[in-house]
């Protein structure tokens, strides 16, 4: 008689694991017209503690350029612990690729925000990412 593990999903910690912000041209930049362009790359990475925990890191890489000039750079590792258990292969992965890194945003974008007004600059006020898409991009990409 098998006995069935009670499904178990839950944050056990949120950190910021790395952060940085460069602003290669100052105080030059700030002499300049502002008219922002903002790059965006993104990627989630994992792993497994133990059984039942796992770490996602978000990383976020912010380029804000002016007239073709870097006025900042922030990049950041919005990291998390979490407590999976009962959950098939399948689900750990949607719950590990979509649903923890759409837990971490809020936070990784209020941190860049914060540190981007830090610094002088308007918070660029990243929109949504649909994890769930990416998820998708990535599972086709390693399957081609």
């Amino acid at each position: 008689m098998s006995e069935e593990v009670a499904q178990n999903f839950s944050i056990a910690r949120v950190y910021t694991k790395d952060l940085s912000l460069e602003s290669p041209k100052a105080p030059e930049i700030f002499e300049k017209q502002w008219n922002p362009k903002l790059g965006l790359e993104v990627d989630v990475t994992n792993q497994k503690l133990n059984d039942t925990l796992y770490e996602v890191i978000l990383k976020l890489g912010v380029t804000v350029k002016t007239d073709d000039e870097v006025a900042f750079l922030i990049e950041i590792q919005q990291a998390g612990v979490f407590v999976l258990q009962g959950f098939d292969e399948a689900t750990v992965e949607h719950v590990l690729g979509s649903m923890c890194p759409n837990i971490l945003f809020p936070y990784a974008r209020e941190t860049i925000d914060s540190l981007a007004v830090k610094a002088t600059f308007p918070a660029p006020m990243l929109a949504p990412i649909n994890f769930d898409a990416l998820l998708e991009q990535r599972k086709q990409q390693t399957t081609n």
